[in-house]
C-alpha cells in the first residue's frame, strides 16, 4: 500500500492513508469509487464495442506504465481489478485496483513489504502469462501486458482466449 500510495496516475485508486489499529490490525484508507468493475459489466453486456473496449484499456495501460516505471508488476489485472466510474466532466475512467499480490521493487521488499511468496501461484489463471504460471519470482511487467491482452480478448470476444477444465 505505501508503494502503490506514490502512484500519482489518475488510472490507480488513490491509497490515503495506511497503518496499524491499536489492537495492531492493519488498516487501509482509498479513494471512495463510484460505480463497476469491468467484470460485472462484461458479465451484464457479454462483450464490449471495440472504441469503448480500447479506451478502458488505453486507460489501464496509463496507470501499468507508472507502476512498471516505479517497479511495480501488478500480478493480478483481471476485469474485477479494473473499474469503471466517471471523470468529473462525465467521461468513462478506469482505474487500476488491488495491488495485494504485486511485486514490488527490490528496495520495497528490504523494508519489509514483499508480502506474498514468489514461489506460489499468484494471480488468476485465465489472465496469467505462461512464465506466471511456472512461478511467480522471475515475472515482470510482460506479465501484465499479457494480461492486459487477454482482457482485451475477453471485451471483444465475450470469452477469454484459452480455457480448460483445470488450471
Amino acid at each position: 500500500a505505501r508503494a502503490t500510495a506514490r502512484l500519482r496516475s489518475r488510472h490507480v485508486a488513490k491509497v490515503h492513508d495506511v497503518g496499524r489499529l491499536p489492537s495492531g490490525a492493519p488498516y487501509l484508507v482509498m479513494e471512495h469509487l463510484s460505480g463497476t468493475d469491468l467484470k460485472q459489466l462484461l458479465d451484464q453486456r457479454g462483450t464490449l464495442p471495440p472504441p469503448e473496449g480500447v479506451t478502458y484499456v488505453l486507460q489501464a495501460c496509463e496507470a501499468l506504465s507508472e507502476a512498471h516505471a516505479a517497479g511495480i508488476v501488478h500480478r493480478d489485472l483481471k476485469p474485477a481489478n479494473l473499474f469503471l466510474t466517471k471523470e468529473l466532466n462525465g467521461a468513462p475512467c478506469i482505474k487500476l485496483l488491488d495491488f495485494g499480490i504485486a511485486k514490488m521493487p527490490a528496495g520495497a521488499a528490504s523494508a519489509g513489504m514483499d508480502m506474498t511468496a514468489t514461489s506460489a501461484l499468484l494471480g488468476t489463471p485465465l489472465y496469467m502469462s505462461p512464465e506466471q504460471m511456472r512461478g511467480a519470482r522471475d515475472v515482470d511487467a510482460r506479465a501484465d501486458i499479457w494480461a492486459l491482452g487477454v482482457i482485451l480478448y475477453r471485451m471483444f470476444a465475450g470469452r477469454t482466449p484459452f480455457s480448460g477444465s483445470s488450471i
